[in-house]
């Protein structure tokens, strides 16, 4: 609602405004990274000093200011001091970013390698001591990073100077962040229903506003998802448009348990895979020492969906080729024909990634979610990840690297840090070495093999130990290898001062010894042996049919069964009847005598084990369209009379 006129705002017209204003702040920011886009500038930003050595605040746009690094908006429009703050907060903090890329560039450029391809020991040890933190730096970012620098060697001749003449200016998001306004500029508090509240905004009324009076105040409500707890304190979101629509990211903060770094005696492992997505179980620390699973585990599989992402994938690549083919031929002429196909493909590329996007991301709130909820249920106050951000897959080909590629891990582990925070869990990633190579209760490298449930399915999902003769599903075991580490190297847990996640970086191999389980001891009571070897139960007397021996009868070729004892094995019956037999047919006839039969001659029909009837001799009744002949006699009791 308009406050200054009082009537209601459409859901549209809504929408424009706030356009109007992402305008207004977008070409402010493009403006400062255009300026700014420089090493000597980026270096100053991130030193933390200004040019008298005082310290720059933490804000951003309070650091661009103390730097001097203003910023005016277009002639002739009239703007407030807070959306300039906005257009100074969205840049400085891009600028921010862009400090580490300039570091681990200038280390890959210091240290290029002689073959781009394939670098050598010495030489991953001199890359990764130029890059500040390369010790526990993924390969796949220095790897993505010497692609991105052979591509400019390959298009230019000779190698760039910097992240800056490697990579433009980046493009400005459309957004408002409203955190860098106060009270003047925007408001939100509670509404007096629990899940809803009241965002109140200064917006325009024009695309480009000539004077404060064309900028007014409009009263949105909001409605807030089920995860915010009643309790929390909200915070000023940010506005984003989207689609005809305004997506507000809304932050809130309320307290929560502290996780704990060690100390823990139950613990959640989580293995990844491809086709199954996740696999997961839980681990008890004993006071002796012992690791014991709970239970065989459980596994989130979303096959349906990444196949889905699989068909999409290929889509946008055969839209993104024809994209391309369609520049070529254009040529930059805009009056050529295929100018309005090309657009019409260019849109139709970015609603395929949308819905890319969209189902990674419902992808990864599930699994987080449901990896949660098995920590919940277990009673574990950890979490153990795979470290899994340098995964590479060598010789496997270019589907299965793809596939590697387009995995939701890193949504996945961010979003179940997330939740698990909400409830005091701790989320540590342990490194993957031989997770699902050594078998968990010895540590004997496994054999591999096809699943006994799916011999037709290739494969290796079946693991088998030589050592101890341990068997099950591959992903099963990783699990409990997993769990297994990080509960043994509780003590070399570190948390990262800037980002707050923990992580065990290193595998000591005296711990790692005591890292396998111990099959746990069922209380079940043992059955009682049904063997005949010795009394079988309590001495009765014996029946009176076996008081008496049986008169001498002439013994037979193999035998005679002891009196009053029931026949302990049964004749093998024929076999089954064939596929292709008639409708009245009950078996095959036996043409001689069969091993285990009792008498040669005609044949013995045993019902239904021959495949068809419910009887003996009973016949199947023919079906309707078969024609039936007309009997000239009727068989009773053995006399034939005519009809």
């Amino acid at each position: 609602m308009d406050e200054w006129t009082g009537e209601p705002q459409a859901a549209s017209l809504l929408t424009e405004r706030v356009g109007w204003a992402v305008a207004l702040t977008t070409g402010m920011v493009s403006g400062l990274l255009a300026a700014h886009w420089n090493a000597d500038d980026v270096a100053a930003l991130n030193s933390g000093r200004d040019g008298e050595g005082r310290r720059l605040p933490s804000n951003a746009w309070m650091a661009l200011r103390r730097l001097g690094w203003t910023v005016e908006p277009s002639e002739g429009t009239c703007v407030n001091d807070r959306i300039v703050r906005m257009a100074q907060e969205q840049a400085g903090r891009t600028l921010r970013c862009a400090q580490w890329r300039s570091v681990l560039v200038a280390g890959v450029l210091g240290t290029w390698p002689a073959d781009p391809s394939r670098r050598t020991a010495d030489e991953w040890v001199r890359v990764r001591a130029a890059v500040p933190g390369g010790q526990h730096l993924p390969s796949g970012v220095i790897n993505g990073r010497t692609r991105q620098i052979a591509a400019f060697l390959k298009s230019n001749g000779r190698l760039p100077a910097d992240v800056f003449e490697l990579e433009g200016e980046p493009r400005a998001a459309r957004m408002l962040l409203l955190s860098a306004c106060d009270g003047q500029q925007a408001t939100i508090e509670r509404a007096d229903v629990p899940d809803r509240a009241l965002l109140r905004l200064q917006l325009p009324t024009r695309p480009d506003p000539r004077s404060y009076r064309e900028w007014t105040w409009v009263a949105c409500p909001v409605v807030l998802p089920p995860t915010v707890p009643a309790g929390a304190v909200l915070h000023l979101p940010t506005l984003r448009p989207d689609q005809g629509r305004v997506r507000v990211d809304l932050a809130y903060t309320h307290a929560v348990p502290r996780a704990a770094r060690a100390g823990h005696t139950v613990a959640l492992g989580v293995d990844w895979g491809l086709n199954t997505l996740l696999s997961c179980g839980s681990a008890r620390l004993h006071g002796d020492g012992r690791i014991v699973p709970s239970g065989a585990g459980a596994m989130f599989r979303a096959a349906g969906v990444l196949a889905k992402q699989h068909r999409l994938r290929r889509l946008g690549e055969r839209l993104q080729a024809k994209s391309d083919r369609y520049r070529q031929l254009i040529g930059g002429d805009e009056q050529h024909a295929l100018t309005a196909r090309h657009g019409v493909l260019n849109n139709e590329i970015r609603q395929v990634g949308a819905r890319r996007s969209s189902l990674n991301e419902a992808l990864a709130r599930a699994a987080a979610r449901w990896a949660v909820d098995q920590a919940i249920a277990a009673g574990a106050s950890v979490i153990y990840l795979e470290d899994l951000r340098s995964m590479e897959a060598r010789g496997m080909g270019r589907t299965h690297n793809t596939r590697l590629a387009q995995t939701v891990r890193g949504r996945i582990a961010d979003r179940v840090r997330h939740l698990a925070a909400e409830t005091g869990i701790a989320v540590v990633t342990v490194p993957p070495r031989n997770t699902s190579r050594h078998c968990p209760r010895c540590l004997t490298p496994l054999r591999h093999r096809k699943a006994p449930d799916a011999p037709t399915v290739p494969g290796w999902k079946w693991a088998l130990c030589p050592g101890c003769g341990w068997q099950g599903d591959r992903d099963q075991g990783a699990w409990q290898r997993i769990a297994a580490r990080g509960l043994a190297h509780q003590a070399e847990t570190a948390t990262d001062r800037t980002t707050g996640t923990m992580a065990i970086r290193t595998i000591v191999d005296g711990l790692e010894e005591g890292a396998v389980v111990t099959p746990a001891v069922t209380g079940r009571i043992p059955l009682p042996d049904r063997s005949k070897n010795g009394p079988t139960g309590p001495t009765r007397p014996a029946p009176r049919r076996r008081r008496t021996p049986s008169p001498a009868r002439p013994s037979a070729p193999a035998g005679q069964r002891p009196e009053g004892h029931a026949h302990t094995d049964r004749f093998r019956l024929p076999r089954a009847a064939a596929r292709n037999q008639g409708v009245t047919t009950i078996g095959p006839p036996s043409s001689g005598p069969r091993p285990g039969d009792r008498a040669a001659g005609r044949h013995r029909p045993r019902g239904a084990a021959l495949g068809a009837g419910f009887h003996l001799h009973a016949h199947a009744t023919p079906p309707r369209w078969e024609p039936l002949l007309e009997p000239d006699t009727l068989v009773r009791l053995g006399i034939t009379r005519p009809i």
